[in-house]
């Protein structure tokens, strides 16, 4: 079976209350991040109740070879990862198989005795005990004083370089192994107080794995991405297979301009992995996120394949953040996939709370990822969009594309 390509738009924008002429300056926007030499290409896929009204591709998914952004161009979607794996988290929560509040100890033992960062250096670190241990909602939600060690903003994020932690894993160990050293490092705070972007994820892969007693790699693609039809979105695809040559080329940007190749970062890709990184470690095509997307945005189901309950999604695209505060006030000042004033955080989604406080054009209640390489999506249940955008330029910081993008799709929105 061939992945789904995102498909030809299924309706005019004006039937579903978009200004066509608005919705173009989508694309001239964003192919002059391509003419410029700012990106080597894109895919913007815009589906508005459930029809796919805007689909367009722009540049070279390498540079080097001229070959063009096509349907099918495989992109490597880091932590749009995470929103995959928290479903299958709350997948086995409906079915009574883990419970939210259940302490991550229960299904890894290593959790048990966790300490908390009081002060000192990486090298000397005062610790706590935990007040309370770290449960299955403080993964989901981030919340679970975990943390990243490219970070580098903490001495916390220093023993997690330190231990070979800094992108993924250290080569050739498992996902198991990798979780047994993160419960062995101090947490950043108390559980369940702040809000840090981190291996959480990750950890919630290897729950997932313990409560179904099936690799993360195979959950996922029996009970998603195979129900979905979503058959590109894998953890890895063989060097020299077809597959492989329609991976798009990874890219920084070049100081003065231009791009260069990220050959360290890239080769992960197509290696079969070793560590089944449930926080960033998946590819996928436009036209299969498009249709976790759309799964979402109609409250779990898509083409009679029920994935979650809508009271579940519901749930789940509620700010969990302490005190109903958003990244703002409670989260760490580091880099993340969302901006932080007027967002907070759900089971696995950011989520506007306070559309003024962004200072952007984003609805109340829109929740959304996006990934290491600039990739992002967003589901806007006010008025019913899903968007999906692919390019492979790392960091997603570099520019302000999600932003831009949210702006140019909302202003094209003709009904009220």
């Amino acid at each position: 079976m061939t992945s789904p390509s995102a498909g030809t738009p299924e309706a005019d924008p004006a039937e579903v209350g978009l200004d066509p002429a608005r919705l173009a300056r989508i694309d001239t926007h964003f192919r002059r991040y391509v003419d410029d030499g700012r990106l080597a290409g894109w895919t913007i896929a815009v589906a508005r109740h459930d029809r796919l009204v805007h689909l367009s591709h722009h540049g070279r998914r390498d540079v080097d070879s001229g070959t063009p952004v096509t349907d099918d161009t495989l992109w490597r979607i880091y932590s749009m990862t995470k929103p995959i794996t928290s479903v299958a988290a709350l997948m086995l929560a409906e079915r009574g198989a883990l419970e939210l509040t259940d302490p991550v100890s229960r299904w890894i033992p290593a959790f048990a005795e966790q300490r908390v960062y009081r002060g000192g250096s990486a090298q000397n670190p005062g610790t706590e005990a935990a007040r309370e241990p770290v449960r299955v909602h403080h993964l989901l939600s981030h919340t679970a004083g975990l943390t990243y060690g490219f970070h580098h903003a903490h001495p916390v994020d220093e023993i997690y370089r330190a231990k070979g932690f800094e992108f993924g894993a250290p080569s050739g160990m498992d996902l198991a192994t990798a979780c047994e050293h993160f419960a062995s490092f101090p947490l950043l705070f108390q559980p369940g107080t702040e809000w840090n972007y981190s291996v959480a994820t990750d950890v919630l892969g290897h729950v997932v794995e313990a409560a179904s007693g099936r690799r993360l790699d195979e959950f996922l693609r029996e009970e998603i991405t195979g129900p979905l039809g979503m058959t590109d979105t894998v953890f890895s695809v063989p060097e020299g297979s077809p597959q492989a040559q329609r991976l798009a080329t990874l890219y920084n940007a070049r100081p003065g301009g231009g791009l260069v190749e990220n050959k360290v970062l890239a080769r992960a890709a197509t290696r079969e992995p070793t560590f089944l990184s449930g926080g960033g470690g998946l590819l996928s095509t436009t036209g299969d996120y498009l249709r976790f997307a759309r799964m979402l945005a109609r409250g779990g189901e898509l083409d009679g394949v029920r994935i979650l309950g809508p009271r579940t999604l519901a749930r789940a695209t509620r700010n969990h953040l302490p005190g109903g505060g958003d990244l703002d006030s409670v989260g760490r000042p580091i880099f993340a996939e969302s901006a932080f004033a007027g967002v907070g955080f759900g089971l696995g989604f950011s989520v506007v709370v306070d559309g003024a406080a962004t200072k952007g054009f984003a609805n109340e209640g829109t929740f959304a990822w996006g990934g290491l390489a600039s990739t992002a999506f967003w589901v806007d249940p006010v008025d019913d969009i899903a968007v999906v955008f692919m390019t492979q330029l790392v960091p997603s910081s570099t520019y302000p594309i999600r932003s831009q993008l949210q702006t140019l799709v909302q202003q094209a929105v003709t009904d009220r």
